[in-house]
């Protein structure tokens, strides 16, 4: 297996791979993200917002003006005017009479690839021809199946659709063959981009090449290079074609054959850790590109039985020039973009990729469908330098290069207004001096041979003495509860190392606070959930992350509680005693109406007492709630506060900090009327959450204040779990802004 891995990383050092160094492409400039465009804003004037809206495959005219993409619910090519890229306006929404699969454009003419099909049986689908002058349809020619990739030419002469006919996975436990078969189609175009075929499609028969299920061909995705020559992914049955598409020849035909990766997640649990390797998996290629006329990258996400993490760089003969291993793995670990749910399955699943010349040099870019992340690499010919990571949306599907502009844009398909994620545009523009993101990746952990996992940081504190040292927890998203030392002197910030919380009596925590004890080791506050049996918990630990003692409320007040719990801890000196304040994220039962506790525990004699918090009303259109997330000691008695409501994106509104002062107020035993703290607002945090152009994150969780004065912000990103999976660590400047 050392053999395996030096062939994976030979000439790349993980701390150069993951940002933990100085990056060898550093003479290169970097891209920067500079919009995120909601799909939602195409829809008709008067149209529901909620309305289910996608981005997926997408396309650029010749000038790189306008852009193209499909909306499967709305069975429509959209077309926006990205002249200004800071500035998308829509253009026009094309109705096709059925699911659009896939677009590309040309010089004068957009081609759509329409699914029609009644059923897996009865394919069905046809090409779109959009005229890109008036946006009308010109043209609808019979593809004989049911389209999935479209591409045209460099040159303009021909079109050529994937035809998967795709597989019933309901049918068969969804082993193949299943018929009809795929086929590669072919339309010839004339000088003015018309379709002089359009009633007789060339079929290219793909039977007969694969190992795998040879009568049942289900090409997936096409990509055509300056010669003429198309090559086509055979994703269910772990092949790869090569089409001249003058004649119709199939030139080449090999199988995509198996990779391995070492020392990755594996184990079906929620933790990103390296529990295993992969060996001999099928890689299963979805989207591939040329990289130049003989060589070209695959994306080997994997379908039913393969996936094998990563992807491949191969030549027309079908050769592996390269397999990244376990780089895209590793990439999602170290930088808190890891899907955890899906480690025993197909892991950070790379889906797409894309290929342009950026600065003079040909850049490669990798999607991570699960992780939420493009991987930016190198062409050197050889081995291909890793140069950037960059975040997306949820889903990121199509992945487009536009050299002309400097721009690159992504497609982020996953779309669900009830649960605040929509499908977005990403653009990124090249000729940045450093890269923007990330703010936070992990070392290698020396036993496992691997980046230390990490995501959903849901609070922080820092250390008393040490200025560029911080403390992480994660929450219940994880299996394990785990804290993690940060050294904020490096940019961008490094985990360093962690332990596992243990020693306490239930099946797991949710850690939303943390703060250092004088004493020695920890206060951690966990959530707790009583539909769960999950007992909401102040706990004292050890710095080994041993529990000493478990701290429950009041059973009168835990008869009061709701869902939404503890959310930052404070241990803080006042008249002589030293306390330990927790935030209760949002209302009671016996609360007031927009008042929250504050609860304050004296370890000396092991009471409660309690005061309130006025809560600010729901400022955003979408509505939501505003609660706590995080309780910060400024010292004599005065607490930082961050409050936030639940919105995302554009709906976001409050993403504050207050300050309060139990400075002559006397805490109340839980039973007797309550005294109400007077807040003062202090900072708006979302200027600086919106500062990365991205999709504003809904949870800022952690606030602290370093030794030295600092204001640090950390936000929440849910372990990528139908979440962006961004992590943003913002150094907010002086605590003394909060005066």
């Amino acid at each position: 297996m050392a053999n395996l891995r030096g062939r994976f990383l030979k000439g790349v050092s993980l701390a150069v791979l993951f940002g933990l160094g100085t990056v060898s492409a550093a003479q290169a400039d970097y891209f920067e993200r500079i919009n995120t465009y909601p799909v939602y804003k195409t829809l008709p004037a008067g149209a529901d917002k909620a309305t289910e809206t996608v981005a997926e495959i997408i396309y650029a005219s010749k000038d790189g003006r306008t852009l193209a993409f499909t909306d499967s619910p709305g069975d429509a090519i959209v077309f926006v005017n990205a002249a200004n890229p800071l500035n998308i306006q829509p253009k026009a929404r094309v109705a096709l009479g059925g699911e659009p699969t896939s677009v590309a454009v040309g010089e004068a003419a957009a081609y759509a690839g329409v699914n029609t099909s009644e059923d897996y049986v009865n394919a069905s689908g046809h090409l779109a021809v959009i005229a890109l002058a008036d946006m009308g349809i010109t043209a609808t020619c019979d593809a004989k199946g049911q389209p999935d990739s479209v591409a045209v030419s460099p040159d303009g002469k021909f079109v050529a659709i994937a035809i998967e006919n795709e597989r019933d996975e309901d049918l068969n436990d969804g082993v193949i063959p299943q018929m009809p078969a795929g086929h590669l189609a072919i339309f010839d175009l004339d000088e003015n981009g018309v379709p002089t075929n359009c009633d007789a499609v060339r079929i290219v028969d793909l039977t007969g090449l694969a190992d795998v299920a040879s009568t049942d061909p289900e090409p997936e995705f096409v990509s055509i290079n300056s010669r003429n020559q198309a090559v086509v992914t055979l994703q269910e049955n772990n092949h790869l074609a090569i089409v001249d598409l003058a004649s119709g020849d199939v030139v080449a035909s090999f199988s995509a054959g198996a990779a391995s990766a070492e020392n990755i997640p594996v184990k079906k649990a929620r933790m990103s850790d390296a529990s295993g390797s992969t060996v001999d998996v099928r890689r299963e290629p979805d989207a591939v590109a040329w990289i130049d006329d003989e060589r070209f990258v695959t994306a080997n996400e994997g379908d039913y039985e393969g996936g094998s993490r990563g992807f491949t760089i191969w030549n027309t003969k079908g050769d592996v020039l390269f397999d990244s291993g376990n780089q895209m793995e590793h990439l999602g670990m170290a930088h808190g973009h890891y899907p955890a749910k899906r480690a025993h399955k197909k892991g950070t699943e790379p889906e797409g990729v894309a290929v342009g010349e950026f600065g003079g040099e040909t850049l490669i870019f990798v999607n991570s469908e699960r992780g939420n992340f493009v991987a930016v690499y190198k062409d050197t010919g050889a081995e291909p330098e890793f140069v950037q990571f960059l975040p997306t949306h949820v889903g990121p599907e199509g992945l487009l290069a536009i050299p002309g502009r400097d721009l690159f844009v992504v497609a982020n398909e996953v779309d669900s207004a009830e649960d605040g994620v929509r499908s977005h545009l990403s653009l990124y523009q090249f000729g940045a001096d450093a890269p923007a993101y990330p703010s936070i990746t992990s070392a290698t952990d020396p036993e496992k041979n691997a980046p230390i996992g990490w995501g959903a940081l849901s609070a922080l504190a820092a250390d008393p003495t040490d200025a560029n040292k911080l403390y992480a927890v994660s929450d219940s998203f994880y299996d394990d509860a785990r804290i993690y030392t940060l050294d904020i002197a490096s940019k961008p910030a490094q985990i360093t190392s962690y332990v596992t919380v243990t020693g306490f009596d239930q099946a797991k925590l949710d850690l939303e606070g943390i703060s250092v004890a004088k004493d020695g080791g920890f206060w951690l506050a966990s959530e707790g959930r009583l539909d769960r049996e999950l007992q909401h918990l102040l706990l004292k630990v050890a710095a080994d992350g041993a529990v000493e003692e478990q701290i429950t409320l009041p059973q009168s007040l835990i008869d009061q509680s709701k869902r939404f719990s503890f959310e930052g801890v404070a241990e803080f000196e006042m008249n002589g005693q030293t306390l330990v304040a927790v935030a209760v994220q949002r209302e009671w039962k016996d609360d007031p109406k927009g008042h929250t506790k504050i609860a304050i525990y004296n370890p000396a004699d092991k009471s409660w007492g309690f005061v309130h918090y006025p809560l600010d009303a729901p400022k955003s259109a979408a509505g939501g709630w505003v609660g706590l997330s995080e309780i910060v000691s400024l010292g004599n008695g005065q607490f930082a506060i961050l409050e936030r409501d639940n919105k995302g994106g554009e709906d976001a509104a409050i993403k504050q900090i207050t300050v309060v002062s139990l400075d002559g107020v006397t805490p109340a035993a839980h039973g007797e009327e309550l005294p109400v703290l007077e807040k003062r607002f202090a900072m708006d945090i979302l200027p600086a959450m919106s500062k990365g152009k991205g999709w504003v994150m809904d949870k800022p969780e952690g606030l602290a204040i370093t030794a030295d004065g600092r204001l640090i912000l950390v936000t929440d990103n849910d372990g990528v779990d139908d979440a962006p999976g961004e992590t943003q660590l913002i150094d907010l400047g002086p605590a003394t802004r909060l005066n």
